[in-house]
């Protein structure tokens, strides 16, 4: 899937600047997102790639299907695990990129990925340095790589439509956090900490001293 990613690297961004209304597109039963008018979609083993010019970037959107004997992934920290290889195996696969401002979001109730990519081969090749948005999402079904990228140049310009077009990813409401991830626990809340580590002792301190002084006070009467 990596390398399909890549690939659309090398548009020509002659073809920018033509007006593209973005309206919504219904992925699969789970994921609406809104594209250009003038979309493609192909489907490739097992992924679904969605491609089309907006007015100021080039936008990707590829529905992945996970291999049928993946694992579940258990916890929380399995699943950032996975974003991470993801990005890196990016970053490795394109040359002279480099990952900028990698973070966690929420897209409706699932955890998403965000992270620009940038990549700079202007040394080798004249190209102007390109700046593509990464968002990933996960689920045991199927992982979708959502991508808007332009030229660095346009950085300015492009917020706008960057904006609208991140804004638009809708998720089915029955989609929870147990889709993508197995367990729901939690560690302790630091209140909770607080009252078991701290808070309990004390607790226990003061109801020694109260039947102390009780006995005290029986033994003086």
């Amino acid at each position: 899937m990596k390398k399909t990613i890549l690939s659309w690297s090398f548009i020509l961004f002659a073809t920018l600047g033509f007006s593209q209304v973005l309206k919504p597109v219904k992925i699969d039963s789970l994921v609406t997102i809104s594209l250009p008018a003038n979309f493609t979609k192909k489907d490739t083993l097992g992924q679904q790639i969605y491609q089309g010019t907006a007015s100021l970037g080039y936008i990707v959107v590829i529905r992945a299907e996970n291999a049928a004997n993946n694992k579940p992934l258990n916890k929380e920290k399995d699943l950032k695990k996975v974003f991470e290889s993801f990005a890196d195996g990016i970053r490795k696969q394109s040359r002279n990129g480099s990952i900028m401002n990698p973070r966690d979001t929420t897209i409706g109730k699932l955890e998403a990925r965000v992270f620009t990519l940038r990549v700079d081969n202007s040394a080798s090749t004249g190209e102007a340095p390109q700046l593509r948005q990464f968002i990933l999402l996960y689920t045991q079904e199927a992982t979708y790589t959502i991508e808007y990228f332009y030229p660095e140049a346009r950085a300015d310009l492009a917020k706008a439509e960057l904006k609208e077009f991140t804004g638009s990813i809708k998720l089915a409401a029955d989609l929870k956090r147990n889709d993508q991830y197995v367990s729901n626990a939690k560690g302790l809340s630091t209140p909770l900490k607080i009252a078991l580590y701290g808070g309990a002792p004390l607790i226990i301190i003061i109801i020694v001293i109260a039947m102390r002084r009780k006995k005290r006070l029986a033994a003086e009467g």
